[in-house]
């Protein structure tokens, strides 16, 4: 707000005398003054009100403060008032949710006439190739579940054969390398810890073969042979790929840990903005072993994400309505009958998402194992990852 020379000419003597009485410095130009001394009795209010009441009072006025133009609201500061961080407030919206909702909704079935205009909106949003479909005809999906979930034609995704290590799914590679440090990189410059988001390791009873150190960092924990490395591979599923995701190499799934959690946005931006944010949003991680030792695939959810699919764990549910902040759920593949676990051939379907969400591969392998990417690449779903 500004108080201009034109509009002092045009205003009436009765308006000046109201300003005057209201805050005397109201008439000076250029700035908007607020009446401190008032402003100070309401914080102290607020200062005395319990944490929920206090975000909740907090929160609108946040809102406007990052919403205003030309720092509206930037002399609150002058009187003790912070707005919440925009990474709080992001936090607060409640996206597990709205992808409930989105999950429901999803499975309303179109009716007939409807449903080409709405998936070509789709299709002409994210970008997708129907062609690449087995199923072309958009009148044969029912829902959007059933859309988003689309099979492949079978030449439409080979499986590379040189390599050890395929792509699981379409997306874009955001980051790979060397595990250092017990911290991996979810975009350039922005890390997560290993533990707190692979979670505690599991019983020494339970893996296949012990670890090669047995003590030390967590890092350390995970390699089962001398003179291996661990590595990583973070690819992002945006709305457009396709949805389903495969095994990226041979190997035996073990062990499965669900962690329910938050619902963010995993989209590259929302990665640098978030420390962590893998470690809070909900993801389903399997464990095994493959030739080289340690091996690992995390599906992380997203937001709008209904849920998180693994075709051979029928007891996995996900977005649960309620969930205890840092729990995980345990639960082994390898049992009296079956004392090897989960067998997986590489390419062979492993699950699926029903939106765009992110995969993050972490194994063991020997040190001249070598990554064929580019950070930022676009990759697809049965493309070399890298190999020996």
């Amino acid at each position: 707000m500004q108080v201009t020379d034109s509009m002092r000419s045009t205003g009436s003597e009765s308006w000046r005398s109201w300003a005057w009485r209201f805050h005397p410095n109201l008439l000076v130009p250029g700035r908007l003054h607020f009446p401190q001394l008032a402003l100070r009795r309401r914080l102290g209010q607020l200062s005395c009100m319990s944490r929920p009441a206090l975000k909740l009072r907090s929160w609108p006025l946040t809102v406007l403060y990052y919403l205003l133009p030309f720092g509206a609201l930037r002399p609150l500061s002058r009187v003790g008032w912070r707005p919440v961080s925009r990474v709080a407030l992001y936090k607060s919206v409640p996206t597990r949710l709205l992808s409930r909702a989105w999950g429901r909704l999803n499975q309303v079935e179109l009716p007939h006439w409807l449903r080409r205009p709405v998936y070509s909106l789709y299709i002409w949003t994210f970008g997708v190739n129907m062609k690449e479909a087995a199923v072309e005809d958009l009148h044969h999906y029912r829902n959007l579940s059933e859309f988003f979930r689309r099979k492949l034609k079978p030449q439409a995704r080979p499986v590379c054969g040189l390599h050890s290590v395929i792509s699981p799914s379409d997306g874009k590679i955001l980051n790979f390398g060397q595990v250092k440090n017990c911290e991996v990189e979810q975009v350039k410059g922005v890390t997560y810890s290993l533990e707190s988001f692979l979670g505690p390791r599991i019983s020494t009873e339970d893996l296949p073969f012990p670890p090669a150190t047995p003590c030390g960092s967590f890092r350390n924990q995970l390699v089962t042979r001398e003179g291996n490395e661990l590595y990583h591979c973070v690819i992002y599923l945006a709305p457009g790929d396709y949805h389903c995701f495969h095994s990226p190499t041979d190997w035996t799934v073990s062990h499965r840990r669900h962690f329910p959690g938050s619902l963010m946005s995993v989209n590259p931006g929302m990665a640098r903005w978030i420390k962590e944010l893998f470690c809070h949003n909900e993801r389903v991680v399997l464990t095994g072993d493959w030739k080289h030792g340690f091996f690992s695939l995390t599906a992380v959810g997203a937001t709008n994400v209904g849920s998180i699919r693994i075709y051979f764990d029928r007891d996995l549910h996900t977005n649960s309505p309620r969930y205890s902040k840092g729990s995980y759920n345990d639960f082994s593949f390898v049992t009296h009958a079956n004392k090897e676990g989960i067998p997986m051939r590489k390419g062979e379907h492993l699950g699926e998402f029903n939106l765009g969400s992110t995969i993050v591969l972490i194994f063991e392998a020997p040190k001249d194992f070598n990554f064929k990417l580019k950070a930022g690449q676009k990759i697809r779903f049965g493309e070399a990852l890298g190999s020996l």
